[in-house]
């Protein structure tokens, strides 16, 4: 018996990996993190398996149905929405699992970031624009942030900033960030993406508190800020230059065959 912990995916039920689909297909018991995963996802499991919505249970329950399970020999697939690396409160489970000597796998899914940047059709990575994104929150009801992670911290690095879990106090984040981006620096507002309902705001830090408060957004939205969201005259990379010689490419200017 096994617990598969699954990111499944963003919102579109086919971002879901194939191996994620395929465990939740075959799993005799599927606990699924209620409205934040599709509906054709959960539709997967068998007829017959045990369905369980968690978004109503406390740890402590749905450790019992670990439990439950590992005692019935049933397998576990243990669907969350997005990738499970970062705010899945996976963690907390695993220490549970490991705690009764339950063995788990863990399924990456596409996170909602990648998602976001997908539908805006950006990278958010450009030459000598942006080399790093930081995937952060502010401090939120189910945990505070620690006191060095700060927003105004990684906005002094200029970085490409996804914010989550952060939309209800849009304000106070353009404020933390104008002296570091400045009015005009570029935001992107991404509500549900990949979803058939998915919405994009896009604005300045100006301009974006305004136009999100007309749209009446208050939840299940990504922040995205940061030069690369906007910048069009970046220099091209060195990767597909014809004179880069790199091992799979022979360099234009020396014919060298790499190995």
């Amino acid at each position: 018996m096994t617990v598969h912990f699954i990111g499944a995916g963003p919102g579109a039920p086919d971002l879901i990996t194939v191996r994620g689909r395929d465990l939740v297909m075959r799993c005799p018991v599927c606990l699924y993190a209620g409205s934040l995963v599709p509906r054709e996802i959960v539709a997967l499991c068998p007829k017959d398996a045990r369905v369980v919505d968690t978004a109503p249970l406390d740890l402590d329950a749905i450790t019992a149905e670990f439990v439950a399970a590992a005692e019935a020999g049933h397998d576990i697939a243990r669907l969350h929405s997005g990738d499970l690396s970062v705010w899945s409160a996976m963690g907390e489970q695993i220490r549970r699992l490991e705690q009764h000597g339950i063995p788990y796998t863990v399924t990456p899914g596409v996170p909602s970031f990648a998602a976001a940047a997908a539908v805006l059709g950006r990278e958010l990575t450009l030459p000598e624009v942006a080399q790093t994104v930081v995937l952060t929150r502010t401090s939120g009801r189910a945990s505070a942030m620690p006191p060095r992670e700060t927003l105004e911290a990684f906005a002094a690095t200029g970085a490409t900033l996804a914010i989550h879990l952060s939309i209800h106090v849009l304000a106070d984040v353009v404020e933390r960030l104008r002296p570091h981006y400045g009015d005009d620096g570029a935001v992107a507002v991404v509500v549900r993406a990949s979803w058939p309902e998915q919405q994009v705001i896009r604005g300045t830090l100006s301009s974006i508190a305004a136009q999100v408060a007309a749209e009446g957004i208050d939840r299940t939205a990504l922040i995205l800020v940061g030069p690369s969201l906007a910048a069009t005259d970046f220099r091209e990379s060195s990767l597909y230059a014809p004179d880069y010689d790199r091992r799979y490419r022979r360099s234009a200017e020396d014919g060298r065959d790499r190995d």
